[in-house]
This record gives C-alpha cells, sequence and structure tokens, in this order.
C-alpha cells in the first residue's frame, strides 16, 4: 500500500479561473493557464523547490523551524560526511559535543529567534565546563556552520546565520578559557623505559613511528599489499589515511632502518596485518608459561581454553588498543622506577604516560633540524609548512651555539 504522505501532488485544473494549480502544504500556487507548456514547467519548478525543501515551501516554514528540528536534519547529513569505512570519524564526534549544550539550553528556540547573545552565551558554557580556548573556537565555528548549512537549505533565515558570524573567536589571555597544552615529543629516556613492557610488536610500531613519522593509524594498518619493496627505499601506501577525503596521497617512505624494523613481520599472505595483536597474546602466555615457577595443578591442566572470550583481539592494532598498550607499559615502567629507587617519594611521576601521536612530534623535529622545514612537510605528509611548524619543535642548540660565540 502506498503512503498518501509520499505522493507528489498534482497538477489540476481551478475550474472557476481555468488555470492550473497544485496544492503544497494547504498552499493553492496558481502556474497559469491549464494546459500550457508554461503552466507545466511552473509546475515541475515548484514541485522540485517543494522536495528539495524536504516537502516544505520554499520560505514558509523556516521561520516556524525550531533549533532541534534545525540539529537533527544537520546530523542527518553529518553522520554520513563524517564517516570513514563503515565508522564514525573523530569530527563526528566533536559535532555531537558542540551541538549538546546547544539542544539543552536552546533546543525549543525557534531558529529565528537565536542570534549572537545566545551563542556567545552557549561559549560561555564551553568555558564553565572547561574546556580549553582553541576547542571552544572549534566547537563554536561548527555551530555557525551549522546554521551556514541551515541558512542553505533554507531552514535558517540569512540574516540570522550573517548575525552570529559577528561572534568572533576567543584571544589568547581575553578569556576565563584555559590554554592546551602543547603537544611535545617525548623524552627519549621515557621511549626506551616503556620498550621492556611492551610487546615486540607494539616495540616496532614505536620504533617505526620515530624512524619515518608516521601517524598511529598508519602504522597499525601496514599490510605487505601495501608495500611497494622495489628501489632502496620502499613505499608504503596506506589503504586509507586522514587527508584522503581532499584527494591528497600519503606515500610513506621506508629507508633502511624501517625495513629492518618491518621484516620480521612481514607475512606470506601479503592481505595480512603485519602486526597481529593476537600473535602477541599468544607470545605473552608463551612467555607466562615458561616463567612459571610452580608447575600446573590437574585442574588447571585440564582447564579449557575459553574460545569465546568477551573481550577477544582482532586482526589487528587498532589506534585505541595501541594507546592503551603504550600507557599501560607507562604505568608499569613507573612503578618499576620505583622499586629499583625507593628513596623516590612514592607519589613522584618518573615515567610519565606519554601518547604515541607524540613519536610523530619526535620525527619532525629530527626530520627538521637535519633536513630542514620543507623535507620535514613531505616526509610528513603535511600540505603547507605551518602544520609542519607546528609538529616541529624548533632546535634552539645551534641558536644558543652561535651566540655563544658571538653575542
Amino acid at each position: 500500500m502506498h503512503n498518501p504522505s509520499l505522493r507528489i501532488p498534482a497538477y489540476r485544473l481551478h475550474r472557476a479561473s481555468g488555470k492550473a494549480v497544485v496544492t503544497l502544504n494547504g498552499h493553492d500556487r496558481y502556474l497559469g493557464v491549464h494546459n500550457s507548456h508554461a503552466s507545466k514547467i511552473e509546475y515541475d519548478r515548484l514541485v522540485h523547490e517543494w522536495l528539495a525543501n524536504g516537502r516544505r515551501l520554499p520560505g514558509v516554514a523556516a521561520p516556524a523551524t525550531t533549533v532541534d528540528q534545525l540539529l537533527v536534519a544537520y546530523w542527518q547529513q553529518a553522520k554520513e560526511w563524517y564517516c570513514k569505512n563503515g565508522r564514525a570519524t573523530s569530527h563526528a564526534h566533536n559535532v555531537q559535543d558542540a551541538m549538546r549544550p546547544l539542544h539543552e539550553r536552546y533546543g525549543l528556540t525557534p531558529v529565528d529567534s537565536f542570534g549572537p547573545l545566545a551563542l556567545k552565551g552557549i561559549r560561555e558554557t564551553f568555558i564553565e565546563r572547561g574546556l580549553c580556548r582553541s576547542s571552544i573556537n572549534k566547537h563554536i565555528g561548527t555551530l555557525k556552520r551549522i546554521f551556514k548549512w541551515g541558512t542553505e537549505n533554507e531552514l535558517v533565515p540569512a540574516a540570522v546565520f550573517q548575525a552570529l558570524q559577528a561572534v568572533s573567536g576567543l584571544r589568547r589571555g581575553r578569556s576565563q578559557a584555559k590554554e592546551s597544552v602543547p603537544v611535545k615529543p617525548v623524552a627519549e629516556a621515557y621511549i626506551d623505559a616503556v620498550l621492556p613492557f611492551v610487546s615486540r610488536q607494539v616495540a616496532a610500531m614505536i620504533q617505526l613511528q620515530l624512524v619515518t613519522g608516521m601517524r598511529p593509524g598508519e602504522v597499525v594498518m601496514i599490510r605487505g599489499c601495501d608495500l611497494d619493496r622495489t628501489g632502496s627505499a620502499w613505499t608504503y601506501t596506506p589503504a586509507t589515511h586522514k587527508t584522503e577525503h581532499h584527494d591528497i596521497e600519503r606515500p610513506i617512505y621506508l629507508g633502511p632502518k624501517a625495513q629492518e624494523i618491518l621484516m620480521p613481520f612481514l607475512r606470506l599472505d601479503p592481505t595480512l596485518y603485519v602486526f597481529d595483536p593476537r600473535e602477541a597474546e599468544a607470545e605473552r602466555s608463551a612467555l607466562r608459561r615458561k616463567l612459571r615457577k610452580t608447575p600446573l595443578t590437574p585442574s588447571q591442566a585440564r582447564r579449557r581454553r575459553n574460545r569465546r572470550p568477551e573481550v577477544a583481539p582482532g586482526d589487528r592494532y587498532t589506534t585505541d588498543s595501541y594507546r592503551r598498550a603504550v600507557s599501560r607499559a607507562c604505568q608499569l615502567a613507573d612503578r618499576k622506577s620505583h622499586q629499583l629507587n625507593p628513596e623516590i617519594d612514592t607519589h613522584q611521576v618518573v615515567v610519565p604516560s606519554w601518547h604515541p601521536h607524540q613519536l610523530r612530534h619526535n620525527a619532525a623535529t629530527r626530520l627538521r633540524r637535519e633536513f630542514g622545514l620543507d623535507t620535514a612537510r613531505v616526509v610528513l605528509g603535511h600540505r603547507t609548512a605551518a602544520i609542519t611548524e607546528l609538529y616541529a619543535e624548533q632546535d634552539h642548540s645551534r641558536a644558543r651555539d652561535v651566540m655563544g660565540r658571538v653575542g
């Protein structure tokens, strides 16, 4: 059975006037002389605009649209935009975080009543919730884009979006918002400290990031079929990467050091992921059995392995499981340091926790220092040198040496 709400309004004759008419949302629209070519063109135009506007008359329903209706309509589109390989991207979660206080405080407010002061009120909410200044500016920019999309789709009057553009971003030192802590490279001592406490797979990923500058999401998904091993430097082309939606290629070059790290993990089947957490778990279990000081009891020997554990490792690491492995190793390394040095205050952190993404900053700093900013930009896959500047710590040792001699 057909749904009457999905029918296209009919082209009809208005007998009293002899004109063609179509009824859209209860409003009669006269099209000209019935059966004329011009009236049929006008009918097609109006119906197409009505369908494109979500079966609403342009300019009629927009003022009655509430903020919640705008958010729901925008999110239906955003779920498709911010999706990669069937999974929501991190930006999709950022959009939800930006929309949440808008829904909570102004959900039932008509969009034409939402203005700059209301947007600044949302900004204050973000400040009260402890977000840093850069994150607040990004969220406010997201909300502006939502209203821009609403204007484009005739859900929001153009004057509303134009007024919201007057709300400027927060400036450093000009608000109560806290500043974000810049991401820094990891000290080599902290990297060396965690290596004994991670699997050989995770250790290899750490070392690969250090020599190549890969992102964590790129190193966890290496497969043999993604490697071109011709030439002195191999080329790794990730199956997916962060900037692919901008039509940007991301070749990653693997020199002799990277090849040496990777070789022990290459598989006969090139479609398998190189770093397999199942393999790491099997090796860990074998090592525990080897180091066991007491023999298994008969009941332990008869115990069957759970073939369907609640949380089973997949066929490759994810960025989250990689991060958790490093974080866990940092805690173990810190605990070991306190055991070896009892005089250290128990509350003092000897090996602080660090994130695998910081290793990209290590590589960027080294590449910039040894080969210059342009080379570092190409290796890291950045479009502009300004982005590389954010990753590469400026090396002050040369400036300090020069000024020690001439200053």
